[in-house]
């Protein structure tokens, strides 16, 4: 049972950026800084993915803890209300990552996803490894 009405809930939820988080941004900056160039959003691919960069043929998604159900994470848990409500929802979601991945990698796109819990306080900071891992990993594919 939730503890708001209909409204005030829908409401709250409207607050909850789904694009263009601090986080997001601070990625983008980096990858830019670094020569990268990308689209954001793509709707033309499937998952609408946060980050592409065609020349490389690889994407990147960065994924909430919580909505994307990061196993072992602190920030992926399970609300005390409501509970089967919120465990289908993050199941569901898991389900859908897991069948646009497949999508993507049948285009031959190279899936790369980066969690809320490894950028949330560096990107405040020095994202710096997390750049270089990403760097990495984004040349290694476009090489073989």
């Amino acid at each position: 049972m939730d503890i708001w009405d209909k409204n005030k809930r829908s409401e709250c939820m409207s607050k909850i950026r789904s694009k263009d988080t601090k986080p997001e941004l601070a990625l983008r900056k980096a990858l830019f800084a670094r020569g990268f160039r990308f689209r954001v959003n793509d709707m033309k691919l499937p998952g609408k993915p946060d980050i592409v960069l065609p020349k490389y043929k690889t994407i990147i998604f960065l994924h909430g803890c919580f909505w994307h159900g990061h196993e072992g994470c602190k920030y992926a848990y399970t609300p005390k209300t409501n509970t089967k409500f919120w465990v289908d929802k993050i199941t569901s979601n898991a389900e859908r990552d897991k069948t646009v991945f497949q999508k993507l990698t049948a285009l031959g796109w190279n899936v790369l996803i980066v969690w809320e819990c490894e950028i949330r306080h560096t990107y405040k900071h020095d994202i710096t490894p997390l750049i270089d891992r990403i760097e990495g990993a984004i040349l290694s594919n476009s090489i073989s």
